[in-house]
């Protein structure tokens, strides 16, 4: 961050150490300067809010489930699971799926293949197995069906959790925007970041004696790093009584 702040002599010289030297914004201002910025940032925003929202909700139904004792094929469904925690299809079985869906350069393949993980639908089942088979019967006593129920019941730290991880997760995503997304209007920051790092390696290459072009590359770099990082940095301490508390369901039983 320091030296995203500096000039770009000031950062070839070595000069920013703890604090900034010749302060300058000309990296922010050639940073948001860039229309396509803009647009990635709101791809970004929209992919992590939706595809949070939307995971966070179908691990959720599928624990629900799966936290009943008399669900019907339960064992089949738990080792079915077990196995895709430790084996998958691979890079190119995955692309050629995701073509064959038609799910190639739109918005759809940030959502749809990270709609459901074992791991999170774990960590929210151990949660439905604490609640008293008493306050479910009680509710149905009342009228509440099996919906009424469960929308009743999904407010646990442990979703803040899930959200958290699946969060981050999408957040920093750009590998899928590199393997599935050739319509740059689809490309999240993170894919502009990347791009902006290739272009500055390839700068410096052409042109090895520019020592100017490389450092305001290099600021122009950080600077995209740091707005990259900045807004996970302003929601994480939000969510990290909800994230303690989530960790701690079902490890401790009395």
């Amino acid at each position: 961050m320091v030296n995203s702040f500096s000039s770009g002599e000031a950062v070839a010289a070595g000069r920013s150490v703890f604090w900034p030297a010749e302060f300058s914004t000309a990296n922010y201002k050639a940073v948001f300067s860039d229309d396509s910025i803009w647009m990635a940032f709101v791809i970004s925003v929209l992919k992590t809010v939706i595809g949070v929202v939307c995971h966070v909700f179908f691990c959720a139904m599928v624990a629900y489930g799966m936290s009943k004792s008399y669900l019907r094929g339960r064992k089949l469904y738990t080792v079915m699971g077990v196995i895709t925690m430790f084996f998958s299809g691979g890079m190119i079985p995955t692309y050629l799926l995701i073509k064959s869906l038609g799910m190639l350069d739109t918005f759809a393949v940030y959502i749809i293949p990270a709609l459901f993980s074992y791991y999170d639908m774990v960590i929210l089942m151990n949660f439905f197995r604490d609640i008293p088979d008493s306050l479910e019967e009680s509710a149905r006593i009342d009228g509440a069906g099996v919906c009424r129920v469960f929308f009743s019941s999904i407010l646990p730290p442990s979703l803040a959790t899930i959200a958290l991880f699946h969060g981050v997760s999408q957040w920093n995503d750009f590998m899928t925007a590199k393997l599935y997304i050739l319509n740059e209007s689809l490309y999240p920051l993170q894919m502009k970041l990347y791009e902006i790092i290739v272009q500055s390696q390839i700068s410096s290459m052409q042109n090895p004696t520019g020592v100017v072009i490389a450092t305001t590359s290099r600021g122009i770099q950080l600077a995209t790093i740091v707005v990259t990082t900045v807004p996970i940095l302003v929601i994480y301490p939000f969510l990290q009584k909800y994230f303690v508390s989530g960790m701690m369901v079902g490890a401790v039983k009395e």
